[in-house]
């Protein structure tokens, strides 16, 4: 029937040719992204009635009833054997639309991501910030879920996770893991976290740091000794404690910073780099360890001399994105026009692949 898109067989054929989200919306074919692009299929536009009915397949069955009068929803949705999917349904212009991230149901080693060796000693902080940060598509999740699937396989913990919707399920393994959801188990990232001090927790997972009061309720759970790990939208370390800090009243910033330089342990700020010649994606990243110094930087609101830290490259066990790009071209997984492409200081870059500065690879030996 005319009508009809499969989109069961769809999502299953996506996810076999290696893509990683999928773009449904009315007057157009179905479009992939593999790899960080965009590309739209030869299956025939998709009309109004075929994304209604496909909506219908795959929506929870407590919403079937009400989705299609609704603006904006995420749901999971599982095709078993094949992969969970996030499903963002949306309207545009009037008409329905899809934005699907597949979501594998195995869980990378930090090793098979190759990240840094240095994300291995994170796992073993007792309490404290954890922050992951990039834009939308960058790898967060899956760092995220490996650092937690890590201490599930290794230390005798309770991990609660906090998210919207869930998207890794773990199985407990020497930790019991705890896993609910935004608006099914619990009403809001605050009030998750607020019940989580309820529930024996070691270890606190948020989805996303969105607004002011998720984050004073990480800072306090971070406060009364738990390990407390989330996300946020910024590109680097100052950025993200810049972003933290803008969320409070002027009034408050000071107090803030006080609380965020206690708390605060480490930044994994990541971005995902093509590779044209492996077509493959490789993550790197920019490590922030919060020593003494950075703490009187953060108290201080002197955050560009945390920058300076990071260019130094071997100290404290920070890795600054540079560094990141040249341990990629090293191990040939990236070219060097691509490494410099992405580079915050292309100068620098050039110095070390001209190896005016030493000591870039011996962090990772």
């Amino acid at each position: 029937m005319e009508d009809r898109f499969d989109i069961i067989q769809f999502l299953k054929g996506a996810v076999a040719s290696g893509a990683s989200d999928e773009h449904l919306k009315v007057g157009y074919s179905p479009f992939v992204r593999k790899n960080g692009f965009i590309k739209q299929t030869n299956l025939p536009k998709l009309t109004k009635e075929m994304l209604d009915n496909s909506i219908l397949d795959i929506v929870p069955p407590l919403l079937r009833d009400e989705i299609l009068n609704k603006l904006d929803l995420d749901f999971m949705y599982e095709i078993t054997g094949v992969s969970r999917f996030r499903v963002n349904y949306n309207r545009q212009m009037g008409n329905p639309a899809l934005v699907i991230r597949n979501v594998p149901y195995r869980i990378p080693d930090l090793k098979e991501l190759e990240l840094p060796d240095i994300l291995h000693s994170i796992v073993e902080y007792q309490n404290g910030i954890v922050l992951v940060t990039g834009p939308t598509g960058s790898g967060k999740s899956t760092t995220l879920a490996s650092l937690i699937d890590k201490i599930n396989r290794t230390h005798s913990k309770h991990i609660i996770t906090i998210e919207d919707p869930i998207e890794y399920v773990f199985n407990s393994k020497k930790s019991i893991v705890s896993q609910r959801q935004i608006g099914v188990d619990t009403a809001s990232y605050a009030d998750g976290i607020k019940y989580a001090l309820r529930q024996d927790p070691d270890v606190i997972f948020i989805g996303e740091i969105r607004d002011k009061e998720t984050m004073e309720a990480a800072l306090k759970a971070s406060e009364t000794g738990h390990l407390v790990f989330s996300t946020l939208h910024t590109n680097d370390a100052v950025q993200t404690i810049n972003r933290i800090v803008n969320m409070f009243e002027e009034s408050n910033r000071a107090i803030v910073r006080k609380q965020l330089a206690e708390t605060l342990r480490a930044t994994i700020a990541q971005k995902l780099i093509y590779s044209k010649e492996l077509d493959k994606r490789f993550p790197a990243c920019e490590i922030m360890v919060v020593t003494p110094t950075i703490k009187d930087y953060i108290n201080k609101d002197n955050n560009d001399e945390i920058y300076n830290l990071l260019r130094e490259n071997n100290i404290d066990n920070m890795v600054s994105l540079n560094t990141s790009l040249a341990l990629l071209t090293d191990k040939g997984f990236i070219s060097e026009e691509e490494a410099l492409e992405q580079s915050n200081d292309v100068s620098e870059l050039e110095k070390v692949f001209r190896g005016v500065y030493l000591g870039t690879k011996a962090l990772y030996e």
